[in-house]
């Protein structure tokens, strides 16, 4: 089916709601109001929900600041946070936050009724109906979770049905259908969601799925057939638990494998995965769907092979789609066509009887665990040819200074052909002082450097206190291309500034080629 012809359904992303439920994960009121940015004017999901109401006072101001700016851009209708009912407190404290969208928390599950709040269910429709009127007299719109309906509908459809009979006679128009526990499976989704569609045709539902047995995104797309006019997942499938459905799976996932389309931008995705990863301090694994650093990499040499003579390899999934490139690893089961795959990307061109020795030392490397990156290449390289790398720029002599009483200081030493300067510089820390003094040196070149968006360090376990350290910096070059660098040395700082000198002959080496319309080189 043309993209044209595809019907459109609502994603309403929770990661500053639901998400925000992962153990360990609070965000500040600015990061707060970042992610509502980004994911309501580059990202373009329909509507985010931002907050639970009564939670704290860094919650209401994060509230504030985001309907605020939504009020002034004109997309406060597409901001929405949960309510409760609590005889009126939440729509209060909704109103005093600046929204004007509340999502009620109402039981979906009798047992849940019973049990919980220990009431009938008369007395819990009854304090549904006030809460409702009360947000009604005030202005303020009302959708409406059904808790646990999940096992609800499974255990007494007839509570289903009061309760959603209950909020039609109320004017509620968007019910969220909650697989609170992440229960179901696809055949149940349909079931379910079939059933409730079909009993009332012209009411909204949307599917809110969790992701505890992984079928988080399988459900929602079965949610969809079965009828559904929108679902909701967060960013990195962050949640209670497993968490929710993951945004970049479940839209890459519609987009591919349904008749229906999302107002989503596929390019956007990866950033607002590093932007989540990075306020949330939860590394995405490296092999997640459409944002994991893997996901576009090759490792068998003969899907390089199949690769370079007409795509074999490749599916609908193209990286370009997301602002990426495809990628071919070096390691121990790297063939020819991996090598030359990357050989062709740095503008290296060898005989075979070189091509052979650098491969060896590659399939070596490997089976000691080493990882190699394509930018390692030329000084593998050198090193098994013994040729003198080609590196425009050497960081020389570096000195950095620390006390607990002033800013680090650093003094760093570079040289680029047959010129030579030194730079100072204070930072918050010994790093931040280097790249001070580096940033110094760029401007007396005349480039940009890259902004820094991840810094990992990993150490082998052991203990040992002379053991070496991998730091890998990852970076954004001002059009948006990322890319990453690596430095090895039994001192952290060390190591990161042999990653910066890397990262430094990347972009000189990038300054002196033609243009070119790649995307990313994560």
């Amino acid at each position: 089916m043309n993209s044209v012809e595809k019907t459109r359904i609502a994603i309403m992303d929770t990661t500053l709601r639901d998400g925000e439920q992962t153990p360990n994960v609070a965000y500040t009121p600015l990061e707060k109001l970042q992610v509502a940015k980004f994911e309501l004017v580059q990202l373009g999901v329909d509507r985010v929900e931002i907050a639970s109401s009564r939670v704290s006072a860094g919650e209401l101001e994060g509230a504030r600041l985001i309907t605020s700016w939504a009020r002034e851009n004109g997309v406060l209708d597409r901001v929405e946070m949960l309510g409760f009912v609590d005889d009126g407190r939440s729509v209060e404290w909704i109103l005093s936050a600046g929204g004007r969208a509340m999502n009620l928390l109402t039981k979906g599950s009798e047992r849940h009724c019973r049990t919980q709040l220990q009431m009938p269910p008369s007395a819990h429709l009854a304090a549904i109906r006030r809460i409702v009127g009360l947000a009604h007299d005030a202005g303020c719109l009302v959708n409406v979770y059904l808790e646990d309906w999940s096992n609800g509908i499974a255990d007494s459809f007839e509570y289903v049905v009061d309760s959603v009979e209950l909020l039609r006679e109320l004017g509620i128009r968007r019910i969220y259908l909650s697989d609170t526990l992440g229960v179901l499976t696809p055949e149940l989704v349909s079931e379910y969601v079939g059933k409730m569609c079909a009993r009332w045709p012209d009411q909204t539902f949307e599917f809110h799925g969790h992701n505890d047995y992984g079928l988080g995104t399988v459900n929602c797309l079965a949610s969809l057939a079965a009828g559904a006019a929108g679902v909701h997942t967060s960013i990195n499938g962050l949640g209670e638990r497993a968490g929710n459905a993951s945004l970049s799976e479940v839209v890459v996932a519609i987009h591919d494998h349904t008749p229906f389309c999302t107002g989503v931008q596929e390019t956007a995705l990866l950033s607002a995965s590093r932007l989540i990863e990075t306020f949330s301090g939860k590394r995405v694994a490296a092999n997640a769907p459409v944002v994991g650093h893997d996901v576009f990499t090759q490792t068998a040499g003969i899907h390089a092979d199949g690769d370079a003579k007409g795509n074999l390899y490749m599916n609908r999934l193209d990286p370009r789609r997301f602002g990426r490139e495809r990628e071919y690893a070096l390691g121990k089961m790297a063939g020819k066509a991996s090598l030359e795959q990357n050989l062709k990307r740095i503008g290296i061109d060898l005989p075979e009887s070189e091509r052979n020795l650098v491969l060896k030392r590659i399939t070596e490397l490997g089976d000691k665990k080493h990882v190699v990156e394509p930018d390692d290449l030329p000084f593998i390289i050198a090193d098994v040819l013994q040729h003198p790398p080609v590196q425009t720029v050497r960081i020389v002599a570096y000195h950095v200074a620390l006390r607990h009483d002033t800013l680090p200081n650093a003094e760093v030493t570079v040289r680029w052909g047959q010129n030579c300067g030194t730079e100072r510089a204070s930072g918050a820390g010994g790093y931040d002082a280097v790249m001070s003094a580096v940033r110094a040196f760029a401007q007396t070149l005349s480039f940009e450097l890259p902004a820094l968006i991840d810094y990992q360090v990993r150490i082998p376990p052991g203990g040992r206190t002379e053991a070496l350290v991998e730091t890998i910096v990852s970076w954004r070059k001002p059009d948006g291309r990322t890319f990453s660098t690596r430095g090895v040395d039994s001192d952290q700082l060390a190591a990161a500034i042999i990653a910066t000198e890397k990262m430094l002959n990347i972009v000189v080496t990038d300054a002196q080629k033609p243009p070119s319309s790649g995307g990313s080189v994560e």
